[in-house]
């Protein structure tokens, strides 16, 4: 999988030029996240989670995964919010433009009441979204009502800036707006315990976890003590 990735992010980065080359395409590459997810999927394959139905990405940027996964011949949705993404969405539509693709765009704000396109889905891509939301317990308890699977991604802190040890406390750290990469949409960094908890109250089963990054000194705001949560989880309220 992290290989399929590895050679649809070349293909992808060609037909980016293609497009615009001066066009502020999302910086970062969410397609690496295939690197960490490759221990869940090794065990939990991809067609067992997604099996026949539909796959959603929430927090899509340029639409990257999602347009990997079509590539692989799942059907995919994008549940994205224009005034918080990196380009407004344009991005993923001149992509999907270009590819000709199936996949659906869907402008929806997540800190709001919100409804997913569809009823029921078997896998939900839910990465590096989470610290980003206002009401992660909301958006969480939401999820387990309509999806069987997903894979999350988020921040955690094992200090706090002060140096507080924090790592064991079931708790969440609020950011001030410009002290995580100076983006006011950054808010709650879990600690690890916090994040355990929340996925536990919200109905939620972890059937996978690991961290990556600066997994012995990471604190909320400083991007060169990051650590990175992953998790695979199962509904408990979807059969």
């Amino acid at each position: 999988m992290a290989a399929a990735a590895d050679e649809f992010r070349l293909r992808l980065k060609a037909q980016k030029a293609e497009i615009d080359p001066a066009f502020p395409w999302y910086p970062y590459d969410t397609l690496a996240n295939f690197t960490h997810l490759a221990p869940f999927l090794a065990t939990h394959t991809l067609a067992s989670l997604a099996g026949d139905g539909g796959i959603l990405d929430i927090g899509a940027a340029d639409g990257d995964t999602a347009f990997f996964l079509e590539s692989l011949g799942y059907k995919v949705g994008i549940v994205d919010h224009g005034p918080t993404n990196f380009n407004g969405l344009r991005g993923a539509n001149k992509v999907r433009d270009k590819l000709q693709s199936r996949v659906a765009i869907d402008d929806i704000d997540l800190d709001s009441y919100f409804v997913l396109p569809e009823a029921r889905y078997n896998l939900v891509f839910f990465l590096g979204i989470l610290y980003h939301l206002k009401n992660p317990f909301y958006v969480l308890e939401h999820l387990a009502r309509v999806a069987k699977h997903v894979l999350v991604s988020t921040r955690i802190a094992r200090f706090t800036p002060t140096g507080q040890a924090i790592a064991s406390i079931p708790a969440a750290y609020l950011l001030q707006p410009d002290e995580a990469n100076n983006d006011a949409t950054n808010f709650w960094i879990f600690t690890e315990a916090g994040l355990r908890r929340i996925f536990e109250r919200c109905g939620w089963e972890i059937l996978e976890y690991r961290s990556v990054g600066d997994t012995l000194r990471s604190e909320p705001g400083r991007s060169d003590r990051d650590e990175r949560a992953f998790a695979l989880l199962r509904s408990t309220r979807v059969q």
